[in-house]
């Protein structure tokens, strides 16, 4: 059976495992492509990684997972097919100097609470795009909490004390960006999108398709966006989210997609 999982990440941004261990451990779980979706950067996709790919018989599909900003609202954007244009390395490295930024502003606060991290101890020379992840992996290091959750839960996730929203691009924006790359743009896992008014806007605007298949999410969700995907006439995507050991009870391969949905996203195989 042909599956693609085209939602992962790497050590590239917040995941725990390499590209190439992404690819073999691919093999490994028997899918037949993925796509590494790392936030805001697209180091993942060198000359190496595709041999390495034709070398294991997985096949990988570009693909990036944008940060937007919409009414103060968080709103994540996949881009797929998409080449390493000036425009679009440019905006990644306006999303990384966003980041450094906002990085910055959360051990302040965290400061404030006595919970002392230096902002050279984020360096962290394999992962080029570093956040909130990272704060949590040294908060649990120092032993000011005790699991990667706790700190999402009472510091630094959404509307928590610690939490730093940062000058951000609109998903209006974003998409321009990754069509100006040859890209297509995808509304990143809505099933996390609590808001009605924030659902409406979002379908309202011009994406290119919608994420239906994603992470430990049941059928019940996955048909409401796969309707809504029909309506609209967009294209489907489907992926687990992995991050490796830092979501443990996310594994690679949890959802994906097709041949048939991997083909009108990319084209023939």
């Amino acid at each position: 059976m042909y599956k693609a999982d085209l939602h992962c990440h790497s050590t590239c941004s917040d995941g725990t495992l390499t590209p190439v261990e992404l690819l073999e451990h691919a093999k490994e779980k028997a899918l037949s492509a993925i796509s590494i979706t790392d936030h805001d950067t697209l180091d993942a996709y060198s000359e190496d990684i595709f041999q390495k790919s034709t070398k294991l018989g997985v096949k990988l599909y570009v693909g990036v997972e944008f940060s937007t900003q919409h009414k103060n609202f968080s709103v994540h954007l996949l881009g797929y097919g998409v080449k390493k244009t000036p425009e679009i390395l440019e905006f990644c490295q306006k999303h990384q100097e966003r980041r450094l930024h906002r990085n910055r502003e959360i051990l302040e606060k965290l400061k404030r609470l006595s919970m002392i991290v230096d902002a050279e101890e984020l360096g962290c020379p394999n992962n080029r795009t570093v956040g909130r992840p990272h704060i949590a992996e040294l908060l649990l290091k120092k032993h000011y909490i005790s699991s990667i959750q706790e700190a999402f839960d009472r510091y630094i996730g959404e509307g928590k004390p610690c939490f730093v929203s940062g000058e951000n691009f609109t998903p209006q924006e974003t998409i321009a960006i990754i069509r100006s790359a040859g890209g297509k743009a995808f509304i990143a896992h809505p099933h996390l999108i609590k808001k009605r008014e924030m659902v409406e806007d979002l379908l309202s605007m011009d994406f290119d398709g919608i994420e239906c298949y994603y992470s430990l999410f049941g059928k019940a969700h996955e048909e409401k966006w796969l309707n809504v995907a029909k309506e609209k006439g967009w294209l489907v995507s489907g992926g687990s989210d992995f991050h490796g050991s830092i979501k443990p009870q996310i594994q690679l391969g949890a959802s994906w997609v097709n041949k048939k949905r991997i083909e009108a996203i990319f084209g023939e195989l």
